[in-house]
């Protein structure tokens, strides 16, 4: 049976680490507000000359050289972003140039938080037709550039880091379902009636005459929105039916699963979460406490970090769930 599983990952945040303290210089906040509130003690945020797909480069090699194949081998790249190098074209096609593989087919997908989790989607379907052998699926975010650093914007910038994670998935046969290392399911869902809640409005087409105009910049509304209640409650409830969802989908128990992967943007949803599924502390790997919220890259930004402290090892049962803008969730379970 062809089926499609992860055979490497990688990773990369910008060397440039803001503290909590640090951001009480640019506005009127204070580490024990923000580590309260949050859970995030430090971010990382990249230099002026630095692009998302740079970022996205870096983790992208190292993912590769992980899975033991040369970039050649790769046959499509899925890239989950929403700070791209460009308004258009999509940021995928910047990085297939940097790494100097034409011709190969490009996703550029746009779904905020749980970008990651639709992309390892949307490569396992392809890998299990037998479209492609190697998917490379690229999660990064920039959001350090399009944040309001005054205090007017503090409920939201204090939140978000720059970092990148990518993945390699390939495929497989399925010998033992049990035992074996493949991608066992993945559940996406979206409810647009909450788009407005978590957003950036500027520019777009909706606004009036123009994309982007002097009036809106002075409104604010090229920096992201959000209402911090209705996501919070959303996120807990959303993530917490959709981790019960796939295990219900492949038979599993709680207990099953080796280790959980959560979106990474708020230590009081993933606490939450944990405790209303009763999961063990030392199951849940968190990455917010470091990194911020960097968006599609939480997830496989924090199972590399998770591999490499030794925690994440093959043949262990992994679930992840994500929740974001859009409003957009999703699950997903595989054996590494």
């Amino acid at each position: 049976m062809r089926r499609s599983k992860i055979t490497g990952m990688g990773s990369y945040v910008p060397p440039r680490v803001v503290a909590n303290i640090d951001l009480e210089k640019l506005m009127d906040t204070s580490d024990e507000w923000i580590t309260q509130r949050t859970g995030i003690k430090t971010r990382h945020w990249a230099s002026d000359d630095v692009g998302n797909s740079d970022l996205g480069l870096e983790a992208s090699n190292i993912a590769i050289e992980n899975a033991g194949i040369k970039k050649e081998d790769i046959d499509m790249i899925i890239y989950a972003t929403i700070s791209g190098d460009y308004d258009f074209p999509g940021t995928g096609c910047f990085l297939q140039a940097k790494m100097e593989l034409p011709d190969i087919p490009i996703f550029d997908i746009k779904q905020q938080c749980t970008g990651f989790i639709y992309a390892l989607s949307m490569a396992d379907m392809y890998v299990r037709q037998g479209d492609f052998k190697n998917i490379l699926i690229v999660g990064a975010e920039l959001q350090s550039k399009a944040l309001d650093k005054s205090t007017k914007g503090r409920d939201i910038s204090v939140l978000f880091g720059d970092g990148a994670g990518a993945v390699v998935v390939s495929a497989t046969d399925i010998n033992d379902e049990k035992n074996d290392p493949y991608i066992y399911s993945t559940h996406l869902h979206t409810n647009g009636q909450f788009a407005d809640k978590l957003c950036c409005p500027a520019p777009g087409t909706a606004l009036g005459p123009e994309r982007m105009s002097q009036t809106l910049i002075d409104k604010g509304l090229h920096f992201p929105v959000m209402h911090g209640k209705v996501v919070f409650v959303h996120a807990v409830k959303k993530m917490t039916e959709t981790i019960c969802e796939c295990l219900s989908a492949n038979n599993l128990k709680m207990e099953d699963i080796d280790m959980f992967f959560f979106h990474q943007a708020n230590m009081r949803i993933n606490d939450a979460v944990g405790e209303k599924l009763e999961i063990p502390a030392e199951k849940i790997f968190n990455t917010v406490q470091k990194y911020g919220n960097t968006t599609a890259a939480t997830i496989p930004l924090g199972m590399h970090d998770a591999m490499k402290e030794g925690k994440l090892k093959e043949g262990m049962l992994v679930a992840t769930a994500a929740f974001g803008g859009g409003f957009t969730w999703g699950s997903a379970i595989f054996r590494l």
